[in-house]
């Protein structure tokens, strides 16, 4: 395994900069939206990521974290009139990664994007994420879905899982989903988010079992589906990695669990990421560990000085890890 982002380049500095903290293996998308891009535009993006020495790992799908209202092909989870289409669109797009020499994609499944309730300070003053159910709109009405059962959601998801699978297989690009964050009741939104439990990805991953479907391995939101991640977590990492459904994996630290936890730095959370870091290396894991959401810091450039901290950390373990 090895260190990777997927922290967007805002310019061909952060593309030096990524090489020059050891940053090698990345997931960045080309410019554009992704329902517009080519062959042409994957191929210019790869030669342009390995002008700088890096290796371009991974691509997104047109297929978001974000509400499903501000997604470039809802019908897909909405079972619209447009969904045939869009799903050939989405199986055109892992043709042409393929072509590309661009080797996973990730994607996300999603309705109701990341609810979250308001920042809360951390260590030295930090602002991390939150996630506190008592303080949600508990009874926050539908969204463009509607009133979804689990069963609906099921169906759907499976009416892509059988479409884009066998492409994916033909072409050998991994299909890397990411879960659901966070967890929330069933029914909330309309919604029972059925990729928010350990048992739903499970499902997930045996559902069109396939070597090439697997998991964009959040550890944070998996750690945000357990009543005590600290102790929940290895067990987990063990029953994907040793099926070899871990694709690649957010290294994101939470503090508290199940409807109640704050956002961390990797060392301070309830969750060993040492003994995390040497279970993914026990199963065989053998892809990307990069950060993922991290707090907001001070100074002029917060995003960038947090992320730096965090590719030292897992750096310094994966040399670690090489060394024993």
């Amino acid at each position: 395994m090895y260190l990777g982002t997927q922290v967007a380049a805002r310019d061909d500095d952060d593309y030096r900069i990524f090489a020059q903290l050891g940053v090698k293996h990345i997931n960045a998308d080309p410019p554009g939206k992704p329902s517009s891009w080519t062959l042409s535009d994957l191929e210019r993006h790869r030669d342009k990521v390995e002008s700088f020495g890096l290796i371009l790992d991974m691509i997104q799908l047109p297929l978001p974290s974000q509400p499903i209202e501000k997604a470039s092909y809802p019908d897909i989870l909405l079972a619209g009139p447009e969904r045939d289409r869009q799903i050939d669109a989405v199986c055109k797009l892992i043709e042409n990664t393929a072509a590309a020499g661009i080797p996973a994609v990730k994607y996300n499944l999603n309705l109701i994007g990341i609810p979250r309730t308001p920042d809360e300070p951390g260590r030295g003053g930090s602002l991390n994420a939150s996630f506190r159910w008592d303080k949600t709109d508990q009874q926050a009405e539908p969204g463009l879905a509607g009133v979804l059962s689990e069963d609906e959601n099921w169906e759907r998801i499976d009416y892509f899982l059988e479409r884009v699978v066998p492409v994916a297989e033909s072409n050998r690009v991994r299909l890397a989903c990411h879960p659901h964050d966070p967890y929330t009741p069933p029914g909330y939104r309309g919604v029972t988010r059925v990729l928010g439990t350990v048992e739903g990805l499970k499902k997930f991953v045996l559902m069109r079992e396939n070597p090439y479907h697997g998991l964009n391995f959040c550890q944070g939101s998996i750690g945000e589906m357990l009543e005590n991640p600290g102790k929940e977590i290895d067990d987990v990492i063990r029953w994907f990695g040793q099926r070899g459904k871990i694709f690649n994996v957010h290294f994101r630290n939470i503090r508290g669990g199940k409807l109640s936890f704050m956002e961390t730095f990797p060392e301070e959370g309830d969750m060993d990421m040492v003994r995390s870091a040497r279970i993914y290396k026990e199963v065989g894991f053998k892809y990307m560990l990069m950060p993922d959401h991290v707090p907001t810091v001070s100074g002029k450039d917060p995003t960038a000085t947090a992320f730096a901290f965090c590719y030292g950390y897992i750096a310094a373990l994966l040399q670690v890890l090489d060394s024993e």
